[in-house]
């Protein structure tokens, strides 16, 4: 499937959820942030929200520092 990501289309593998997005960018165990066609997807829903073809992913990473 092919979404857009952060503003670049990208091609995924069909039927991957959020939490298999997040593995497939290998950013497991960072402090990040998803939103799906403008609504933002709860860490504890990750594993149920599956991403289709079209859809319009943004992924924010928190950054520490003062």
């Amino acid at each position: 499937m092919r979404i857009r990501l952060n503003g670049d289309s990208t091609e995924l593998p069909d039927g991957l959820t959020a939490a298999g997005l997040i593995e497939h960018l290998k950013m497991n165990g960072q402090r990040v942030a998803l939103e799906v066609n403008g609504e933002v997807v709860p860490r504890s829903r990750w594993l149920e929200s599956r991403l289709t073809d079209g859809d319009q992913a943004e992924i924010v990473r928190a950054i520490g520092g003062g």
